[in-house]
């Protein structure tokens, strides 16, 4: 077998060996220039650099930008757009879209809206009312809300899953029940309690009862302080921290 194997090798042409790929076969193809090298894309100097690593926090919307008070707490994904106020000592907590693309919403002094509510306002009211979305001071606005081009005045309590329509008033010292819906236009007398879908009215509140209102906006307000240490300002200390580390050549 061996001896074959020899003769084999001989007798068969070097032709039919597997040539290897990118290798020249001939001088014509070993005198050919080599390919030119791919073309450098350099970045435009228009070009918005965007981030992202998270979510958008803040979003101006034309020529408004939303504003936040120095001492608001405002969660790290909440999403404030266009005219949006959020004054001194309020909170907006986990999962709020406060969205001012059409009207301007504001949340008062230590005024809180909480987890996964949802706020925007229309052009204009059919009720001839302000189409801005307006929360004055010491109000709590309970989860899972949707309020729209509505005014809820001074110290008052929206329980949670509560819709309010365009036009809707809720007057100083009055508590919407879990799960109310306030059609447009409608309003809501200072010092009820009101329930249901659509909301009516169930009792007239106690002196006792519309003076543990402000007692719970501040309460919830002063837990956000906890959180301060950890998101101020505004939930971009990451940014800082990656400014240091760039500044100081820290890879890690």
């Amino acid at each position: 077998m061996a001896t074959l194997a020899r003769i084999s090798r001989r007798i068969l042409p070097r032709t039919f060996s597997i040539p290897l790929p990118g290798r020249a076969f001939s001088a014509e193809a070993a005198a050919l220039p080599p390919p030119p090298p791919p073309p450098i894309i350099k970045e435009s100097a228009d070009r918005v650099k965007w981030d992202y690593r998270g979510q958008r926090k803040l979003i101006p919307l034309g020529q408004w930008a939303p504003k936040i008070a120095v001492d608001a707490y405002v969660a790290p994904n909440v999403v404030l757009a266009g005219q949006v106020v959020v004054y001194d000592g309020a909170s907006v907590w986990n999962g709020a879209v406060l969205r001012g693309d059409l009207n301007k919403i504001s949340v008062g002094f230590c005024s809180n809206v909480q987890e996964r509510c949802v706020v925007h306002a229309a052009w204009s009211s059919p009720t001839g009312l302000p189409a801005e979305t307006l929360i004055e001071r010491f109000v709590t606005v309970g989860a899972y809300s949707l309020l729209r081009s509505c005014t809820i005045e001074p110290e008052c309590i929206i329980g949670q899953h509560s819709i309010l329509m365009e036009g809707s008033l809720v007057e100083t010292h009055s508590i919407l029940e879990a799960g109310s819906v306030v059609p447009p236009g409608r309003r809501i007398p200072s010092g009820e309690l009101w329930a249901g879908n659509p909301a009516k009215f169930v009792r007239t509140l106690t002196h006792e009862e519309t003076l543990e209102i402000p007692k719970l906006a501040v309460a919830i307000n002063d837990l956000s302080k906890s959180y301060y240490s950890e998101f101020l300002p505004y939930s971009t200390v990451y940014l800082e921290v990656e400014k240091m580390k760039s500044s100081l050549g820290i890879s890690i």
